[in-house]
């Protein structure tokens, strides 16, 4: 252990050079004379030499005595600037968060949130990343994220924001010539587009679920998968064929007629959103209010109903 361990005993030396006497010092900083000058002692015996030269007029920095000043001074000032970012850091709403979502609800979603909360803090920057493999963001250095699906990690917070809800739509120029569907039977030899993986709710086994609770999986054969649904919506769009998609990606389509909803009483599994960050303390105050921005506005996007007109004589399903 050096004399550079010990903070307090670096500003108590730099107060006595400062000050020109030990009991300048001792009064400055509310300490008896003794005890400055066995701290001065301490100091002195821990570098091996003496640092200061007395007399009887006046005191001295030696040419070490001068160097350790100056690195004790170095030293205290990035101490003092180390604690003053830090309370910044807690206190004020400012600075830079690295922030991440999956690439389809960050590009429509998640993007627009951000930009009206910096509206609303224009001190913070934030650089938005996206991928579709997101927690290994956090390990890159992200202060928090959005993720569709569960999360099973114990390195990180997951604050539910929600369920995605995921509809069978198709384009009416698919439809054109096809006899409307009455039971998920009748849908499950059609051309399908699906995401790649099962972590979103793609690949082969769609399963769909009734307003009673009834449910069943169709074993379908895609034309299409993808790493995302908005390249699944636009080949929906196309007419290429049937995509279970997220209601937030698709309520307007719905509502202008762009695509429909099959078999409006039945509806896909649906997925879990979550903001996530890493389990720590003292999580910095910009990222604190982000979260609960981001908690507030997608649990209330996620929330609103998708009531919108079916096919044929189908009712129009209420979820």
């Amino acid at each position: 252990m050096t004399i550079f361990s010990n903070l307090a005993l670096l500003r108590n030396f730099v107060s006595i050079a400062e000050s020109g006497s030990i009991s300048a010092a001792a009064r400055n900083l509310g300490l008896t004379q003794p005890t400055l000058s066995r701290q001065l002692a301490q100091i002195e015996a821990e570098c091996g030499t003496a640092l200061l030269r007395r007399d009887t007029h006046r005191m001295h920095l030696t040419d070490m005595g001068a160097k350790v000043l100056a690195d004790a001074r170095a030293m205290l000032n990035m101490a003092e600037e180390c604690e003053r970012r830090l309370r910044v850091d807690q206190t004020a709403l400012m600075g830079h968060i690295r922030f991440f979502s999956t690439i389809d609800f960050g590009q429509s979603v998640v993007s627009k949130f951000l930009a009206r909360f910096m509206l609303q803090n224009p001190a913070i920057t934030v650089d938005l990343v996206y991928s579709n493999r997101p927690l290994r963001m956090l390990e890159e250095g992200c202060d928090a994220g959005v993720v569709a699906g569960s999360v099973a990690d114990e390195t990180v917070i997951a604050r539910p924001l929600g369920m995605i809800r995921r509809y069978p739509v198709a384009a009416p120029s698919f439809l054109e010539g096809r006899q409307m569907p009455v039971t998920p039977a009748d849908i499950a030899a059609w051309p399908w587009l699906t995401l790649g993986t099962e972590v979103f709710g793609g690949a082969r086994n769609i399963t769909l679920f009734n307003e009673s609770g009834e449910e069943q999986t169709l074993h379908v054969s895609p034309v299409l998968t993808a790493e995302g649904v908005t390249a699944l919506r636009e080949a929906a769009l196309l007419g290429l064929g049937v995509s279970p998609l997220p209601g937030w990606l698709v309520t307007e389509d719905l509502s202008a007629g762009r695509l429909v909803r099959m078999l409006p009483q039945w509806r896909a599994r649906e997925l879990p959103a979550h903001v996530v960050y890493p389990v720590q303390k003292g999580l910095p105050l910009r990222v604190r209010t982000l979260v609960d921005f981001m908690t507030e506005h997608v649990k209330e996007l996620l929330a609103r109903p998708c009531v919108c007109p079916g096919t044929g004589s189908n009712k129009q399903g209420k979820s």
